[in-house]
């Protein structure tokens, strides 16, 4: 077989997390089925305008009805870890009170398929789908939503906790405070820089105090969260675009870091909140800080910042991902060295890097998407050289499994290593799954070798 991007030849540590991952509204369908209830991404979706080419989530992949046939896929890939989140409406329709037990039923036969297929279970408990019946209520503006929250992990925990790898309470907050709450072009939609870092701040609340009712409880796995971050650099050498970047590098990354780690937010970016700054009160940065056993972090490319406004990314040439982001692996390595520098960060896991491409090129029944291909080696090879520089890393995940519904693009954006056809639904892995089987082939043999 002939690959179509050259096999990273790092060698990674025997123990090491091989998975691909995925995120329940993306692509389970099932989307008012067996009592589940509303999220905010069911009423964002029914909202004209809001998703690129008018879809929603009814049905995406319909993982929901080919759990089975999915889990065999993911065996088939040579991983040895699947990540995936909890749909907190599926589970608890109102996001409070009473549980479904179909919703739950579903996440067992989840977790113990994997099991069964050799296949570790990292869990997420909040990727984005927060139950609309508590949006009605303020959803996580709310400080209120901070507890329900916690009962949710409890409930989640009590079922499923002795059979998890991992645990993460919440996938991205930057992207549910700021796009969800500041720019408005993800779910809930609201634009107000109060409210998106009162989210911020009670979605890490909500995060430490989970954390600590976990921990009471006993089960979870390996604790932690889940952050996506870039490198930030300026534009050029101008004092105003360093500055810029400063500020930036702010609001993306240390906003979560030093909260988690320091227990604070950043001094730099609260004094250009003012009177939009988190409401935070007596014992909250305490419980934010909470020992983490892994700190999961989501990668795609850097951030380059103009102090005079949006910066082209075409101005770089390299080249571009469906999405318009860079490829710049690189980057990678800069950020994990930076992070083990600057802060005493705990095993570190790539919980998320992947590239969405136009997936227009067929070859023998397979979509010849080598430039996924290129991208998975360097990214990987990006992992290996922040080992060899002394970063703890525990794994890395690609996203994604399979195409999905990629929240405001809608289906158009294919990040999978798994082709769905939207009409028949039918798999089909691509030539990036057979390049990442193969990969892990060496990785297994460089383990039988010692």
């Amino acid at each position: 077989m002939t690959h179509s991007a050259p096999l990273p030849t790092h060698r990674f540590p025997a123990d090491f997390i091989w998975g691909v991952a995925t995120a329940a509204f993306q692509v389970e369908g099932a989307g008012a089925e067996d009592g589940k209830g509303p999220s905010i991404w069911d009423t964002f979706c029914a909202q004209p305008g809001t998703i690129a080419d008018g879809s929603n989530g009814l049905v995406a992949c319909d993982h929901y009805h080919r759990l089975d046939a999915d889990l065999d896929l993911i065996a088939s890939l040579g991983v040895n870890a699947y990540r995936f989140s909890v749909s907190w409406p599926r589970v608890q329709p109102l996001g409070q009170g009473a549980w479904n037990p179909h919703g739950l039923d579903f996440y067992e036969r989840l977790v113990d398929g994997l099991l069964a297929r050799g296949l570790q279970p990292h869990l997420t408990l909040n990727h984005w789908d927060l139950p609309q019946a508590l949006q009605d209520q303020g959803g996580w503006r709310n400080r209120e939503t901070v507890q329900r929250f916690v009962d949710y992990a409890q409930g989640i925990n009590a079922r499923l906790g002795d059979r998890l790898a991992s645990t993460a309470t919440h996938n991205e907050p930057w992207v549910v405070a700021t796009l969800g709450h500041e720019t408005g072009i993800f779910a809930p939609g609201i634009q107000s820089r109060r409210a998106a870092t009162a989210v911020a701040h009670h979605l890490l609340l909500s995060h430490g105090l989970a954390l600590q009712a976990l921990r009471a409880q006993g089960g979870g796995g390996k604790l932690g969260i889940v952050l996506n971050q870039s490198p930030v650099q300026p534009a050029t050498d101008s004092a105003e675009d360093a500055a810029a970047a400063r500020l930036e590098d702010g609001k993306l990354v240390r906003w979560y870091m030093d909260p988690l780690f320091h227990g604070r937010y950043p001094d730099d970016v609260l004094a250009t909140l003012g009177d939009d700054a988190p409401p935070v009160q007596p014992g909250d940065m305490q419980a934010i800080a909470q020992p983490l056993d892994w700190l999961g972090l989501n990668y795609y490319s850097r951030a380059v910042v103009s102090a005079s406004g949006a910066w082209d990314v075409k101005q770089s040439g390299l080249p571009l991902t469906d999405m318009g982001w860079e490829v710049y692996p690189q980057g990678l390595t800069e950020l994990l060295v930076r992070l083990k520098r600057d802060y005493d960060v705990p095993p570190l896991v790539i919980a998320e890097n992947g590239g969405a491409f136009p997936d227009t090129t067929w070859h023998d029944g397979e979509v010849a998407d080598d430039d996924r291909c290129s991208y998975l080696s360097s990214h990987i090879s990006a992992v290996g050289a922040a080992i060899a520089a002394g970063v703890p890393m525990a794994g890395y995940m690609v996203w994604s499994l399979m195409d999905n519904f990629e929240w405001a693009s809608g289906y158009a954006k294919r990040f999978g290593i798994v082709h769905v056809d939207y009409t028949t639904l039918a798999r089909t892995p691509k030539r990036s799954a057979r390049w990442y089987r193969a990969f892990l082939d060496t990785q297994r043999q460089h383990a039988a070798q010692g």
